[in-house]
């Protein structure tokens, strides 16, 4: 049977753009119709990660549930979406040499494996490297794969070190993570810069030099603040939420979400549970899980069978936990609540998705990515045109790349 075609739209710089992909939903209802057209992007897949688990197949379709994992291929063509960018994670450890020489040589492995996910599936997966290459790759029907730094601290002492990332393919960087580092204060610990520290300040004119996107997502306010002030280029906030909404220092209050507009950039709302809605603090919930997290801690010297068993046992655990332990779940009204805020605030040409899709995302409603055409059909409600959505699925993404990538220093 021959490859369905559909046709696609988003918008770079103002400018509709066509392509064509195979169809990633069921024709028939006009919704999932308008959906299927438009080039889908999440700008945070912590997808990454799963590709070590020995015995894991991200052509094979899994469950949230038992799998613990929320983006695969199968998945990803029943939810319509078209890729993103997938991110080279690294756990903030010790500020040390040694430290800091072990983030490094784990964010290059993720790397690799990123690569060697595309290399081992050339007809479903392509690289991305600029803005243009979304409608190219879409057009061949191929997952679009940018790729992302969530937490810098691999980079080490040496800003330069991005270069080399640059050079795999590396189009997007945070400076920071949960806890502080050598680039500067965290959203979530006590600050110690009051902003970017000197290395931050190197770091982000390195990547305006290089064309490579400032993510402000984890970063404290006056991080934020700094990067606004200092970039060439428009930022933006990868997987973040509305404070206004939520009171939570992960997410962007009113007035910095206005700021990041008027300076091109774009808020991607995230679906992690917590900075959505309010949950009451609970040591031992949170001590049970953290040794749960521990199980999984060295999964990719597992054996296939072990690391199944592994994952099993630690659903098994987490179901437990909800019982034993119950605590106010966010679902899809709660992500929503954010997601109309912010277009409300700024307008579909600054606000977009990243759900955080395997890092802890998913809503009560809203699990995995095969579920993202809701988002559609209540913004389809709500009075959105189609080169609205088109903006907010992707286009708002690929214009701050692309206006990064324009703001480089000429090699």
């Amino acid at each position: 049977m021959g490859k369905v075609i559909k046709r696609r739209t988003f918008l770079v710089n103002g400018a509709l753009l066509l392509a064509v992909g195979p169809a990633g939903s069921k024709p028939g209802l006009p919704v999932h119709s308008l959906h299927g057209r438009l080039i889908c992007l999440d700008t945070h897949l912590d997808t990454p990660a799963s590709l070590a688990r020995p015995g894991w197949d991200i052509m094979a379709r899994h469950s949230a549930r038992t799998d613990l994992t929320q983006v695969d291929v199968p998945r990803m063509k029943a939810g319509g979406l078209d890729g993103g960018f997938w991110a080279i994670y690294t756990p903030q450890g010790p500020l040390t040499p040694e430290g800091m020489m072990a983030a490094r040589d784990a964010a290059l492995l993720r790397a690799a494996e990123i690569r060697e996910m595309v290399a081992a599936h050339p007809a479903t997966f392509e690289l991305a490297f600029e803005a243009n290459d979304a409608a190219r790759i879409a057009a061949k029907g191929k997952i679009i794969v940018f790729q992302s730094i969530e937490n810098s601290y691999p980079l080490g002492e040496d800003v330069t070190l991005l270069r080399g990332f640059y050079a795999l393919g590396v189009r997007m960087a945070g400076p920071v993570h949960f806890r502080v580092n050598q680039f500067g204060d965290s959203a979530t610990d006590t600050p110690k810069w009051n902003g970017l520290s000197p290395k931050g300040k190197e770091l982000a004119a390195l990547a305006n030099d290089l064309g490579v996107v400032l993510d402000a997502s984890h970063a404290a306010d006056s991080v934020f603040d700094d990067l606004i002030g200092l970039s060439r280029a428009p930022i933006m906030c990868s997987h973040s939420g509305c404070r206004a909404v939520h009171d939570h220092p992960r997410n962007l209050d009113d007035a910095r979400i206005k700021t990041l507009a008027a300076k091109g950039g774009t808020l991607q709302i995230n679906s992690y549970n917590n900075y959505l809605v309010s949950v009451p603090p609970n040591p031992e919930r949170d001590r049970r899980d953290r040794a749960l997290d521990e199980r999984l801690k060295n999964i990719s010297s597992m054996t296939p069978a072990e690391a199944t068993s592994a994952v099993r046992a630690v659903a098994a655990g987490r179901k437990e936990l909800e019982r034993k332990y119950p605590q106010p779940r966010a679902n899809f009204e709660d992500y929503m609540r954010h997601v109309t805020h912010a277009l409300d605030l700024v307008g579909p040409e600054h606000v977009g998705v990243g759900c955080d899709w395997d890092g802890g995302g998913g809503v009560a409603g809203m699990e995995d990515v095969a579920s993202i055409p809701k988002i559609t059909e209540r913004l389809v409600k709500l009075g959105y045109t189609e080169a609205q959505l088109a903006d907010f699925w992707g286009g708002n993404a690929l214009r701050v790349l692309k206006a990064a990538h324009d703001a480089r220093k000429a090699a």
